[in-house]
Protein backbone atom coordinates (compact mmCIF):
# COMPACT_ATOMS: atom_id res chain seq x y z
CA UNK A 1 0.00 0.00 0.00
CA UNK A 2 1.41 3.56 -0.81
CA UNK A 3 2.33 5.00 2.12
CA UNK A 4 1.77 9.64 2.74
CA UNK A 5 5.91 9.64 2.03
CA UNK A 6 5.53 7.37 -0.89
CA UNK A 7 2.94 10.54 -1.92
CA UNK A 8 5.03 13.01 -1.04
CA UNK A 9 7.65 11.68 -3.29
CA UNK A 10 5.57 11.22 -6.27
CA UNK A 11 4.07 14.82 -5.69
CA UNK A 12 7.54 16.24 -6.13
CA UNK A 13 8.30 14.11 -9.08
CA UNK A 14 5.24 15.25 -10.80
CA UNK A 15 6.01 18.78 -9.64
CA UNK A 16 9.54 18.77 -11.66
CA UNK A 17 7.66 16.77 -14.70
CA UNK A 18 6.10 20.47 -15.14
CA UNK A 19 8.44 22.42 -14.37
CA UNK A 20 10.42 20.99 -16.81
CA UNK A 21 7.61 21.34 -19.53
CA UNK A 22 8.43 25.11 -21.21
CA UNK A 23 5.49 27.90 -20.74
CA UNK A 24 3.85 27.76 -23.85
CA UNK A 25 3.62 23.65 -24.85
CA UNK A 26 0.56 21.82 -24.17
CA UNK A 27 0.62 20.14 -21.07
CA UNK A 28 -1.28 16.61 -21.29
CA UNK A 29 -1.46 13.42 -19.45
CA UNK A 30 0.18 10.17 -20.04
CA UNK A 31 -2.60 7.57 -19.73
CA UNK A 32 -3.14 4.22 -21.06
CA UNK A 33 -7.14 4.70 -20.53
CA UNK A 34 -9.43 7.40 -21.85
CA UNK A 35 -13.16 7.95 -21.44
CA UNK A 36 -13.33 10.74 -23.60
CA UNK A 37 -14.98 11.19 -27.13
CA UNK A 38 -13.17 14.22 -28.24
CA UNK A 39 -10.78 13.87 -31.29
CA UNK A 40 -7.90 15.91 -31.43
CA UNK A 41 -4.28 16.25 -32.67
CA UNK A 42 -1.35 14.72 -31.40
CA UNK A 43 1.05 17.80 -30.11
CA UNK A 44 4.37 15.08 -29.74
CA UNK A 45 4.99 16.62 -26.76
CA UNK A 46 6.15 15.08 -23.80
CA UNK A 47 3.31 14.32 -21.61
CA UNK A 48 3.09 13.77 -17.54
CA UNK A 49 3.31 10.67 -16.09
CA UNK A 50 1.08 9.98 -13.82
CA UNK A 51 1.21 6.18 -13.10
CA UNK A 52 2.52 6.59 -10.18
CA UNK A 53 -1.31 8.30 -8.59
CA UNK A 54 -3.25 5.06 -9.01
CA UNK A 55 -3.98 3.40 -5.67
CA UNK A 56 -6.28 3.87 -2.88
CA UNK A 57 -4.45 5.07 0.27
CA UNK A 58 -6.74 4.09 2.82
CA UNK A 59 -10.06 2.76 3.73
CA UNK A 60 -11.81 4.05 6.47
CA UNK A 61 -14.85 1.92 7.84
CA UNK A 62 -16.09 3.58 10.52
CA UNK A 63 -15.59 6.94 9.71
CA UNK A 64 -17.05 5.67 5.86
CA UNK A 65 -14.22 7.40 3.79
CA UNK A 66 -11.81 6.56 1.52
CA UNK A 67 -8.07 8.61 0.66
CA UNK A 68 -8.06 7.84 -2.66
CA UNK A 69 -5.34 8.92 -5.25
CA UNK A 70 -6.91 11.00 -8.27
CA UNK A 71 -6.23 8.37 -11.58
CA UNK A 72 -7.37 5.57 -9.55
CA UNK A 73 -10.17 3.62 -11.33
CA UNK A 74 -13.42 2.88 -9.99
CA UNK A 75 -12.98 -1.08 -10.73
CA UNK A 76 -9.77 -0.75 -8.22
CA UNK A 77 -11.62 1.90 -5.81
CA UNK A 78 -14.89 -0.65 -5.68
CA UNK A 79 -12.60 -3.65 -5.09
CA UNK A 80 -11.30 -1.64 -2.18
CA UNK A 81 -14.18 -0.55 -0.52
CA UNK A 82 -16.67 -3.56 -1.52
CA UNK A 83 -14.71 -6.30 1.38
CA UNK A 84 -15.04 -3.64 3.93
CA UNK A 85 -19.00 -3.50 3.04
CA UNK A 86 -18.60 -0.41 1.32
CA UNK A 87 -18.86 1.82 -2.02
CA UNK A 88 -18.44 5.25 -3.49
CA UNK A 89 -21.58 6.75 -3.21
CA UNK A 90 -21.86 7.44 -6.90
CA UNK A 91 -19.70 4.60 -9.17
CA UNK A 92 -19.71 5.61 -12.77
CA UNK A 93 -20.91 2.52 -15.42
CA UNK A 94 -17.86 1.79 -16.95
CA UNK A 95 -14.18 0.78 -14.97
CA UNK A 96 -11.92 2.20 -16.20
CA UNK A 97 -13.34 6.03 -15.11
CA UNK A 98 -10.75 7.23 -12.44
CA UNK A 99 -12.31 9.04 -9.04
CA UNK A 100 -10.41 12.06 -10.40
CA UNK A 101 -11.45 12.17 -14.24
CA UNK A 102 -15.04 11.97 -12.59
CA UNK A 103 -14.35 14.99 -10.37
CA UNK A 104 -12.81 17.14 -12.84
CA UNK A 105 -15.41 15.90 -15.54
CA UNK A 106 -18.94 14.46 -14.67
CA UNK A 107 -20.36 11.19 -13.37
CA UNK A 108 -23.71 10.07 -12.72
CA UNK A 109 -25.23 6.24 -11.99
CA UNK A 110 -28.81 5.20 -10.60
CA UNK A 111 -27.84 6.46 -7.19
CA UNK A 112 -27.85 10.28 -8.65
CA UNK A 113 -31.11 10.64 -7.64
CA UNK A 114 -29.77 10.38 -4.22
CA UNK A 115 -26.33 10.90 -3.70
CA UNK A 116 -25.88 13.49 -6.28
CA UNK A 117 -22.46 13.09 -8.69
CA UNK A 118 -19.26 12.32 -7.40
CA UNK A 119 -18.01 15.51 -6.51
CA UNK A 120 -20.49 15.87 -4.26
CA UNK A 121 -19.06 13.53 -2.17
CA UNK A 122 -15.78 14.73 -1.79
CA UNK A 123 -14.26 16.19 1.48
CA UNK A 124 -11.03 17.13 0.86
CA UNK A 125 -8.49 17.00 -2.68
CA UNK A 126 -5.07 17.84 -3.68
CA UNK A 127 -4.77 19.43 -7.05
CA UNK A 128 -1.46 20.28 -9.00
CA UNK A 129 -2.88 23.49 -10.42
CA UNK A 130 -1.98 25.09 -13.47
CA UNK A 131 0.34 27.60 -12.24
CA UNK A 132 2.68 24.08 -10.82
CA UNK A 133 1.24 24.71 -6.69
CA UNK A 134 -0.03 21.70 -5.54
CA UNK A 135 -2.49 22.89 -3.12
CA UNK A 136 -5.37 21.12 -0.76
CA UNK A 137 -8.79 22.26 -1.54
CA UNK A 138 -11.61 21.70 0.85
CA UNK A 139 -15.44 22.61 1.18
CA UNK A 140 -14.59 24.15 4.60
CA UNK A 141 -14.03 28.33 4.13
CA UNK A 142 -12.82 28.08 7.66
CA UNK A 143 -9.88 25.99 7.13
CA UNK A 144 -9.07 27.08 3.35
CA UNK A 145 -10.96 29.66 2.55
CA UNK A 146 -8.05 30.91 -0.01
CA UNK A 147 -8.98 27.48 -1.93
CA UNK A 148 -12.90 26.75 -1.46
CA UNK A 149 -13.30 28.55 -4.94
CA UNK A 150 -11.11 25.96 -6.23
CA UNK A 151 -12.65 23.12 -4.51
CA UNK A 152 -16.51 24.34 -6.38
CA UNK A 153 -14.53 25.19 -9.15
CA UNK A 154 -12.84 22.09 -9.61
CA UNK A 155 -15.95 20.20 -10.98
CA UNK A 156 -16.48 20.23 -15.07
CA UNK A 157 -13.17 21.70 -15.52
CA UNK A 158 -11.69 18.55 -17.52
CA UNK A 159 -7.69 19.71 -15.96
CA UNK A 160 -8.07 22.96 -17.27
CA UNK A 161 -7.41 24.26 -14.00
CA UNK A 162 -5.12 21.16 -12.96
CA UNK A 163 -5.33 17.52 -12.27
CA UNK A 164 -6.88 15.84 -8.84
CA UNK A 165 -3.45 13.64 -7.22
CA UNK A 166 -5.64 12.82 -4.13
CA UNK A 167 -9.21 12.97 -2.99
CA UNK A 168 -10.67 11.77 0.36
CA UNK A 169 -14.78 10.95 -0.24
CA UNK A 170 -17.20 9.13 1.60
CA UNK A 171 -18.64 5.64 1.51
CA UNK A 172 -21.52 4.19 1.89
CA UNK A 173 -22.80 1.08 3.29
CA UNK A 174 -23.69 -2.16 0.82
CA UNK A 175 -25.57 -5.21 1.19
CA UNK A 176 -24.08 -8.35 -0.73
CA UNK A 177 -27.07 -8.53 -3.71
CA UNK A 178 -29.19 -5.70 -5.42
CA UNK A 179 -32.54 -7.16 -6.25
CA UNK A 180 -33.95 -5.78 -9.17
CA UNK A 181 -37.42 -4.62 -11.13
CA UNK A 182 -37.80 -3.96 -14.64
CA UNK A 183 -40.58 -1.60 -14.94
CA UNK A 184 -42.37 -1.56 -18.48
CA UNK A 185 -44.43 1.38 -19.12
CA UNK A 186 -45.96 2.50 -22.37
CA UNK A 187 -44.22 5.79 -23.10
CA UNK A 188 -41.97 8.72 -21.48
CA UNK A 189 -44.23 10.56 -20.00
CA UNK A 190 -45.33 7.53 -17.99
CA UNK A 191 -41.62 7.27 -17.15
CA UNK A 192 -40.71 10.53 -16.24
CA UNK A 193 -44.56 11.16 -13.87
CA UNK A 194 -43.39 7.51 -12.17
CA UNK A 195 -39.55 8.72 -11.93
CA UNK A 196 -40.03 11.66 -10.54
CA UNK A 197 -42.62 10.12 -7.56
CA UNK A 198 -40.51 7.20 -7.06
CA UNK A 199 -37.11 9.57 -6.96
CA UNK A 200 -39.13 11.64 -4.18
CA UNK A 201 -40.31 9.34 -2.07
CA UNK A 202 -36.99 6.58 -2.22
CA UNK A 203 -39.95 3.65 -2.06
CA UNK A 204 -41.78 2.36 -4.52
CA UNK A 205 -45.31 -0.68 -3.84
CA UNK A 206 -43.90 -0.83 -0.24
CA UNK A 207 -40.48 -1.43 -1.07
CA UNK A 208 -36.92 0.82 -0.37
CA UNK A 209 -35.55 1.61 -3.69
CA UNK A 210 -32.21 2.74 -4.28
CA UNK A 211 -30.83 2.70 -7.59
CA UNK A 212 -33.03 4.11 -10.46
CA UNK A 213 -32.43 4.13 -14.08
CA UNK A 214 -34.39 3.71 -17.52
CA UNK A 215 -34.24 2.60 -20.94
CA UNK A 216 -36.09 3.57 -24.35
CA UNK A 217 -35.81 0.91 -26.67
CA UNK A 218 -38.42 3.22 -28.71
CA UNK A 219 -41.41 5.65 -27.91
CA UNK A 220 -44.14 2.85 -27.12
CA UNK A 221 -41.18 0.88 -25.28
CA UNK A 222 -39.88 2.19 -22.15
CA UNK A 223 -38.48 0.51 -19.04
CA UNK A 224 -37.48 1.91 -15.51
CA UNK A 225 -35.39 -0.25 -13.43
CA UNK A 226 -35.08 -0.20 -9.90
CA UNK A 227 -32.45 -1.78 -7.64
CA UNK A 228 -32.41 -2.28 -3.51
CA UNK A 229 -29.86 -3.51 -1.50
CA UNK A 230 -30.90 -6.98 -0.46
CA UNK A 231 -28.45 -9.63 1.26
CA UNK A 232 -31.49 -12.60 0.79
CA UNK A 233 -30.60 -14.47 -1.96
CA UNK A 234 -29.13 -17.70 -3.11
CA UNK A 235 -26.61 -18.38 -5.63
CA UNK A 236 -28.69 -19.75 -8.04
CA UNK A 237 -31.03 -17.11 -8.31
CA UNK A 238 -28.19 -14.45 -9.18
CA UNK A 239 -27.30 -13.86 -12.69
CA UNK A 240 -24.19 -12.67 -14.47
CA UNK A 241 -23.86 -11.18 -17.19
CA UNK A 242 -20.39 -11.02 -17.83
CA UNK A 243 -19.98 -13.39 -20.25
CA UNK A 244 -22.83 -14.62 -23.07
CA UNK A 245 -25.53 -13.45 -21.27
CA UNK A 246 -26.51 -9.59 -21.87
CA UNK A 247 -27.74 -7.24 -19.24
CA UNK A 248 -29.72 -4.52 -21.53
CA UNK A 249 -31.19 -7.58 -23.64
CA UNK A 250 -32.53 -8.99 -20.31
CA UNK A 251 -34.22 -6.05 -19.05
CA UNK A 252 -36.91 -7.09 -22.09
CA UNK A 253 -37.08 -10.08 -20.54
CA UNK A 254 -37.61 -10.24 -17.02
CA UNK A 255 -39.40 -8.44 -14.83
CA UNK A 256 -37.38 -9.16 -11.63
CA UNK A 257 -33.47 -9.62 -11.42
CA UNK A 258 -30.91 -9.86 -8.74
CA UNK A 259 -27.28 -9.43 -9.38
CA UNK A 260 -24.09 -9.01 -6.52
CA UNK A 261 -23.35 -5.85 -5.56
CA UNK A 262 -20.01 -5.77 -7.75
CA UNK A 263 -21.94 -7.12 -10.89
CA UNK A 264 -24.65 -4.71 -10.50
CA UNK A 265 -22.42 -1.96 -10.52
CA UNK A 266 -20.77 -3.35 -13.99
CA UNK A 267 -23.43 -4.20 -15.29
CA UNK A 268 -23.29 -1.76 -18.38
CA UNK A 269 -19.34 -2.35 -18.72
CA UNK A 270 -19.61 -5.72 -19.93
CA UNK A 271 -20.98 -4.27 -23.38
CA UNK A 272 -19.96 -0.50 -23.38
CA UNK A 273 -24.11 -0.63 -22.36
CA UNK A 274 -25.47 -2.00 -25.79
CA UNK A 275 -22.44 -0.19 -28.52
CA UNK A 276 -20.82 -4.12 -28.27
CA UNK A 277 -22.99 -5.08 -31.12
CA UNK A 278 -21.36 -2.28 -33.70
CA UNK A 279 -18.77 -4.86 -33.23
CA UNK A 280 -20.36 -8.37 -33.58
CA UNK A 281 -20.04 -9.59 -30.00
CA UNK A 282 -23.84 -9.42 -29.76
CA UNK A 283 -23.94 -12.25 -32.07
CA UNK A 284 -24.94 -15.39 -30.54
CA UNK A 285 -22.32 -17.67 -33.32
CA UNK A 286 -19.46 -14.85 -31.86
CA UNK A 287 -20.51 -14.41 -28.41
CA UNK A 288 -19.19 -17.76 -26.76
CA UNK A 289 -15.69 -17.39 -28.10
CA UNK A 290 -15.05 -13.86 -27.15
CA UNK A 291 -12.94 -14.63 -23.83
CA UNK A 292 -14.50 -12.46 -20.58
CA UNK A 293 -11.86 -10.45 -20.32
CA UNK A 294 -12.20 -8.89 -23.34
CA UNK A 295 -15.81 -8.28 -22.46
CA UNK A 296 -14.85 -4.74 -21.39
CA UNK A 297 -15.33 -1.32 -21.97
CA UNK A 298 -11.78 -0.48 -22.31
CA UNK A 299 -11.82 -3.20 -25.15
CA UNK A 300 -14.51 -1.12 -27.11
CA UNK A 301 -13.08 1.67 -26.58
CA UNK A 302 -9.71 0.89 -28.01
CA UNK A 303 -11.36 -0.42 -30.83
CA UNK A 304 -13.10 3.03 -31.54
CA UNK A 305 -9.87 5.01 -31.23
CA UNK A 306 -8.52 2.30 -33.79
CA UNK A 307 -11.01 3.33 -36.17
CA UNK A 308 -10.75 7.00 -35.63
CA UNK A 309 -7.06 7.12 -36.02
CA UNK A 310 -7.09 4.91 -39.47
CA UNK A 311 -10.90 5.24 -40.75
CA UNK A 312 -10.46 1.51 -41.89
CA UNK A 313 -14.35 1.46 -41.96
CA UNK A 314 -15.25 5.16 -42.88
CA UNK A 315 -12.97 4.30 -45.93
CA UNK A 316 -14.70 0.96 -46.88
CA UNK A 317 -18.00 2.69 -46.59
CA UNK A 318 -17.76 5.49 -48.84
CA UNK A 319 -16.75 3.11 -51.40
CA UNK A 320 -19.39 1.08 -50.96
CA UNK A 321 -21.54 4.03 -51.77
CA UNK A 322 -22.90 4.47 -48.52
CA UNK A 323 -23.41 8.05 -46.60
CA UNK A 324 -21.18 9.99 -44.38
CA UNK A 325 -22.02 9.49 -40.67
CA UNK A 326 -22.32 11.76 -37.98
CA UNK A 327 -21.04 10.36 -34.24
CA UNK A 328 -23.48 11.30 -32.01
CA UNK A 329 -22.22 10.38 -28.75
CA UNK A 330 -24.13 12.45 -25.86
CA UNK A 331 -24.99 12.67 -22.33
CA UNK A 332 -27.16 15.40 -21.69
CA UNK A 333 -29.57 16.32 -18.60
CA UNK A 334 -32.82 17.83 -18.70
CA UNK A 335 -35.26 18.49 -16.30
CA UNK A 336 -37.93 15.56 -15.58
CA UNK A 337 -40.90 17.74 -16.22
CA UNK A 338 -39.32 18.42 -20.09
CA UNK A 339 -37.94 14.71 -20.58
CA UNK A 340 -41.08 13.49 -23.11
CA UNK A 341 -40.55 17.34 -25.09
CA UNK A 342 -36.91 16.00 -25.45
CA UNK A 343 -37.51 12.55 -26.79
CA UNK A 344 -40.21 13.59 -28.86
CA UNK A 345 -37.68 15.75 -30.70
CA UNK A 346 -35.10 13.13 -30.86
CA UNK A 347 -36.94 10.17 -31.68
CA UNK A 348 -38.24 11.74 -34.53
CA UNK A 349 -34.85 13.79 -35.70
CA UNK A 350 -31.94 11.62 -34.62
CA UNK A 351 -32.85 7.65 -35.35
CA UNK A 352 -30.86 5.84 -32.00
CA UNK A 353 -32.04 3.64 -29.81
CA UNK A 354 -31.50 2.36 -27.02
CA UNK A 355 -31.24 5.14 -24.87
CA UNK A 356 -30.44 5.62 -21.05
CA UNK A 357 -32.77 6.99 -18.75
CA UNK A 358 -30.97 8.08 -15.24
CA UNK A 359 -32.41 10.75 -12.79
CA UNK A 360 -30.05 12.97 -10.90
CA UNK A 361 -31.00 15.53 -8.18
CA UNK A 362 -28.19 18.00 -6.20
CA UNK A 363 -27.07 16.12 -2.82
CA UNK A 364 -26.11 19.23 -1.42
CA UNK A 365 -28.75 22.10 -1.28
CA UNK A 366 -27.15 24.82 -0.36
CA UNK A 367 -23.93 24.33 -2.89
CA UNK A 368 -22.91 26.21 -5.91
CA UNK A 369 -21.00 24.12 -8.40
CA UNK A 370 -19.76 27.15 -10.29
CA UNK A 371 -19.31 25.59 -13.87
CA UNK A 372 -22.10 23.26 -13.66
CA UNK A 373 -25.18 25.16 -12.20
CA UNK A 374 -28.78 22.92 -10.93
CA UNK A 375 -31.54 23.48 -9.45
CA UNK A 376 -31.41 21.84 -5.98
CA UNK A 377 -35.29 21.77 -6.34
CA UNK A 378 -35.76 19.79 -9.71
CA UNK A 379 -34.77 16.25 -10.89
CA UNK A 380 -33.05 16.13 -14.28
CA UNK A 381 -32.67 13.03 -16.25
CA UNK A 382 -29.17 12.30 -18.01
CA UNK A 383 -30.35 11.56 -21.28
CA UNK A 384 -27.67 9.05 -23.00
CA UNK A 385 -26.87 7.66 -26.42
CA UNK A 386 -24.23 6.57 -27.99
CA UNK A 387 -24.37 5.49 -31.98
CA UNK A 388 -23.52 7.56 -35.52
CA UNK A 389 -26.34 8.85 -37.67
CA UNK A 390 -26.53 8.78 -41.37
CA UNK A 391 -26.33 12.21 -43.29
CA UNK A 392 -28.79 13.16 -45.96
CA UNK A 393 -27.52 15.09 -48.54
CA UNK A 394 -26.40 18.65 -47.83
CA UNK A 395 -26.43 18.16 -44.38
CA UNK A 396 -22.76 18.43 -42.58
CA UNK A 397 -21.07 16.85 -39.57
CA UNK A 398 -22.20 18.31 -36.62
CA UNK A 399 -25.88 18.75 -37.73
CA UNK A 400 -27.92 16.18 -35.24
CA UNK A 401 -25.54 17.66 -32.26
CA UNK A 402 -26.16 20.71 -32.86
CA UNK A 403 -29.52 19.97 -32.95
CA UNK A 404 -29.16 18.66 -29.66
CA UNK A 405 -27.15 21.16 -28.07
CA UNK A 406 -29.74 24.36 -28.99
CA UNK A 407 -32.59 21.68 -27.97
CA UNK A 408 -31.27 20.85 -24.41
CA UNK A 409 -30.23 24.38 -23.54
CA UNK A 410 -34.03 25.40 -24.35
CA UNK A 411 -35.43 23.07 -22.17
CA UNK A 412 -32.81 24.35 -19.51
CA UNK A 413 -30.59 21.49 -19.17
CA UNK A 414 -27.05 20.78 -19.77
CA UNK A 415 -24.94 18.67 -21.77
CA UNK A 416 -21.71 16.80 -20.43
CA UNK A 417 -18.40 18.03 -22.15
CA UNK A 418 -16.68 14.50 -22.47
CA UNK A 419 -17.69 14.22 -26.60
CA UNK A 420 -17.52 17.16 -29.05
CA UNK A 421 -19.50 19.47 -28.88
CA UNK A 422 -20.36 22.42 -31.33
CA UNK A 423 -21.05 25.59 -29.26
CA UNK A 424 -20.50 29.04 -30.57
CA UNK A 425 -17.71 30.51 -28.06
CA UNK A 426 -20.18 33.18 -26.83
CA UNK A 427 -22.77 30.81 -26.18
CA UNK A 428 -20.74 28.11 -24.60
CA UNK A 429 -19.31 30.68 -22.10
CA UNK A 430 -23.03 31.35 -21.31
CA UNK A 431 -23.73 28.25 -20.69
CA UNK A 432 -20.81 26.88 -18.27
CA UNK A 433 -20.62 30.00 -16.55
CA UNK A 434 -17.83 32.26 -18.39
CA UNK A 435 -17.08 34.58 -16.02
CA UNK A 436 -16.26 32.82 -12.95
CA UNK A 437 -14.86 30.52 -14.78
CA UNK A 438 -12.59 33.15 -16.28
CA UNK A 439 -11.62 34.37 -12.30
CA UNK A 440 -11.04 30.39 -11.42
CA UNK A 441 -8.23 30.26 -15.06
CA UNK A 442 -7.11 33.94 -14.01
CA UNK A 443 -6.21 32.27 -9.95
CA UNK A 444 -5.01 29.29 -10.78
CA UNK A 445 -3.53 29.06 -14.39
CA UNK A 446 -2.41 32.59 -14.59
CA UNK A 447 0.33 31.92 -17.44
CA UNK A 448 -1.95 29.47 -19.42
CA UNK A 449 0.02 26.51 -19.46
CA UNK A 450 -3.47 24.34 -19.40
CA UNK A 451 -5.66 24.87 -22.17
CA UNK A 452 -9.18 26.94 -21.39
CA UNK A 453 -12.06 24.96 -21.09
CA UNK A 454 -13.66 25.92 -24.55
CA UNK A 455 -10.61 25.29 -26.50
CA UNK A 456 -10.13 21.95 -24.76
CA UNK A 457 -14.09 20.86 -25.36
CA UNK A 458 -14.84 22.76 -28.53
CA UNK A 459 -11.77 23.36 -30.64
CA UNK A 460 -10.35 20.03 -29.83
CA UNK A 461 -6.94 21.46 -29.46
Amino acid sequence: MTTTADYDARVAVLRAQYDAIPVGAPVRLAKKTSNLFRTRDDSGAPRLDVSGFTGVLAVDPVARTADVLGMTTYEDLVDATLPHGLMPLVVPQLKTITLGGAVTGLGIESSSFRNGTPHESVLEMDVLAGDGRVITATPDSRSTPEHRDLFYGFPNSYGTLGYALRLTIELEPVQPYVALRHLRLGSVAEVAALMERICDAGEHAGQQVDFVDGTWFSPAEVYLTLGRFTSDSSPEHVSDYTGRAIYYRSIQRRRTDVLTVRDYLWRWDTDWFWCSRAFGAQNPRIRPFIPRKFLRSDVWWKLVAFEQKHRWKTRWDRRRGLPEREEVVQDVGVPVARLQRFMDVFAREVPIEPVWFCPLRQRQHDAIWELYRLDPDVLYVNVGFWSSVALEPGESDGTHNRLIEDLVDSLGGRKSLYSTSFYEEEEFWRIYNGPSYDVLKKTYDPQGRLLDLYAKCVGRA
